[in-house]
């Protein structure tokens, strides 16, 4: 048996899996690696699924921030190109052959590394769930993800900083006083409109003040303005990425990556969605790797 955890900053999340894959019991819990003090990562484990772990032959397999420098035990970076065979090797045991934890991956570009941890689980699971060997896969978030996938293993990979971009711009920029509290229900014109304006605006710097200035000119209606500014964040996310990238498969949470399809779509690119089933499925394809080698 799988004792499969994505462990974050904010929250933890454990799965039982069993031989052939199937997903038999998850559970949940607010106790991400920021509310854990030192040397209490063990007993937080145990109150999340100590029952499960009371079975001598299950693995658990750690996934997340838990293998960070500010987690249980810092996992050095797995260097790309990396599959399935490089990932399980660099695996750090915290209890020998018992638990481990999945140490992400790095890549250089242009003279400066770039960093993922958890994203690895979810695009090795999505090549699973796909059985797909090659392509673009993107994974949205505070910090998104596109990652270049041939031959099965991860080639390369870029962060953008979108979420928090939007986040820093909607609640801490001057644009924080002409949107409205709450962000609403997305509103697809709304958002299409930034993202084509972002397109052709080709700066975010510049293209962000929009949101005020159309505003002011009352030709953006207040209620729908955070929508634009998404439109226009993720809009100028897929300019700098997705001009040779085809169509992406998608990987998160089901109201972001339907952003990021209705913008690919206007854009004319493609794209398949996937959710959490992509870190259980990845996170059991690397324990059949360890069964294997």
């Amino acid at each position: 048996m799988l004792i499969a955890v994505d462990w974050g900053t904010s929250s933890l999340r454990a799965a039982r899996i069993a031989a052939d894959g199937t997903v038999l019991e998850q559970r949940a819990s607010q106790r991400g690696i920021l509310t854990v003090p030192a040397g209490g990562f063990p007993g937080v484990l145990h109150e999340a699924c100590g029952d499960w772990l009371e079975d001598p032959a299950a693995l658990c397999l750690v996934s997340g921030m838990a293998g960070s420098r500010q987690g249980w035990v810092e996992a050095p970076y797995c260097p790309c190109p990396a599959g399935f065979g490089e990932l399980a090797q660099a695996l750090l045991w915290v209890e020998p052959r018992r638990i481990a934890l999945v140490p992400g991956l790095s890549c250089e570009a242009d003279g400066v590394p770039d960093v993922m941890r958890g994203e690895e689980v979810q695009v090795f699971g999505a090549m699973a769930l796909l059985g797909a060997q090659h392509g673009t896969f993107v994974l949205p978030g505070t910090h998104s993800k596109w990652v270049r996938v041939d031959a099965g293993r991860v080639q390369s990979f870029a962060t953008c900083m979108s979420g928090e971009f939007y986040a820093l711009l909607r609640q801490h920029s001057i644009l924080a006083r002409t949107l409205p509290q709450d962000d609403g229900a997305l509103d697809e014109a709304a958002f299409v409109r930034g993202v084509q304006h972002a397109q052709r605006s080709g700066s975010l710097l510049h293209a962000a003040f929009s949101a005020r200035t159309l505003s002011l000119f009352d030709r953006l209606d207040t209620p729908v303005a955070p929508s634009y500014l998404s439109g226009l964040v993720i809009g100028e996310e897929l300019r700098l990425q997705a001009r040779d990238a085809g169509d992406v498969v998608l990987v998160g949470s089901p109201q972001l990556t339907r952003r990021y399809a209705i913008a690919l779509a206007a854009l004319g690119r493609g794209s398949r969605a996937l959710g959490a089933e992509a870190t259980w499925r990845g996170l059991w394809a690397l324990a059949r790797s360890l069964e294997s080698a």
